[in-house]
């Protein structure tokens, strides 16, 4: 192996289970820093680029955009980080910098040339197809990488990078806070992080979910009510409460059903991505000045302020952590809704 051959799990073809691999990492430029992968979280949208569900992709694809390691080198003109330092990756590792967006710190919504580039299965600006962390190692620019707070362990830290900003974003944009009654559709890798920020902000949560079969857990994690949406009387005795409800499910909803639930002004916001277009009625909308929006991410200042946020209140992912022999059992489980709440692969294991 030379010094920029890492071992990986890689898709090497659309629904093909994942199989072990090498792939290649660049040499370290001047603004590079060299991370020493410790944990790689699974994230549902590693299932669905890998299975093709989002398009034509260039294979193989190494998956994995929840990323927590140690700096192990840095490149020469490196001001951000030592080696040593506990660092992380989230899904963007470049943009073009000078769109409005990149400018505003809003880097995942690029308008440039290079547009957003994903940590994986995307075309960085050296022409190369980028690849993701299931891996031993990974170069990235220093300036997309964030700082992992002493008090958060690596392996509950990897999934904040990707399902914590997730959530963290819309939270912190619509203004979650004292006063506001927020809904978290689903209790998963995605809706169990939107319970533990969104009570740190002190709001009022409420998570809506098919069942009450995760009710103890929903409680526990600092939800104030728990209602099942299978239930026709949730719609009728929660109409007009809520200031914010996030869907963080990928389910053919009935959208209006839920736009119900929001007081006039209030904002319904889609952070899972239905394989399937959905419509909404716009009376739906009109009557009381609602509104539907989507949110994807956040920049890498916001995911700085998310990791800050989470290290403050204490805040980490509730994870099964998995050997990386255990990675296609994983995704069949993550499918089935079978993980509470999220997989993390300890890399030492590839």
């Amino acid at each position: 192996m030379t010094q920029n051959t890492v071992a990986a799990y890689a898709a090497p073809a659309p629904k093909a289970p994942l199989e072990k691999t090498t792939i290649t990492r660049r040499e370290l430029g001047p603004h590079d820093i060299l991370i020493d992968i410790k944990y790689a979280g699974i994230c549902h949208s590693d299932i669905h680029t890998v299975q093709g569900d989002w398009g034509d992709r260039q294979y193989p694809i190494v998956p994995g955009h929840e990323i927590a390691g140690v700096v192990t080198a840095v490149g020469a003109e490196v001001t951000r980080y030592a080696v040593g330092d506990r660092a992380g990756i989230g899904c963007i590792v470049d943009s073009c910098r000078e769109c409005d967006n990149c400018l505003a710190g809003l880097q995942q919504y690029c308008t440039g040339e290079l547009g957003m580039v994903g940590t994986y299965a995307a075309t960085g600006r050296d022409g190369e197809q980028t690849q993701g962390g299931y891996s031993q190692a990974v170069v990235v620019d220093e300036n997309y990488a964030l700082r992992i707070p002493e008090s958060i362990p690596l392996d509950v830290a990897a999934p904040l990078l990707c399902a914590g900003i997730t959530l963290y974003s819309p939270l912190s944009h619509w203004q979650a806070g004292p006063g506001k009654k927020v809904a978290i559709v689903g209790l998963g890798g995605l809706g169990h992080l939107g319970v533990k920020i969104a009570h740190a902000m002190g709001a009022e949560v409420t998570v809506l979910s098919q069942s009450l079969r995760k009710k103890d857990d929903g409680l526990r994690l600092g939800a104030d009510h728990y209602r099942a949406t299978s239930d026709p009387a949730t719609f009728e005795e929660l109409a007009d409460s809520f200031d914010l409800i996030l869907n963080t499910v990928s389910a053919d909803l009935d959208l209006d059903a839920y736009l119900g639930l929001l007081r006039t002004g209030g904002t319904m916001v889609q952070l899972g991505a239905p394989e399937k277009p959905q419509s909404i009625s716009p009376f739906a909308l009109v009557a009381r000045r609602k509104s539907y929006s989507g949110s994807m991410i956040g920049g890498i200042a916001e995911t700085q302020e998310m990791l800050d946020f989470c290290g403050e209140h204490g805040i980490a992912a509730e994870i099964e952590l998995i050997r990386a022999e255990q990675i296609n059992e994983a995704y069949e489980r993550v499918v089935a809704s079978d993980v509470r709440y999220r997989f993390v692969i300890d890399t030492a294991t590839i």
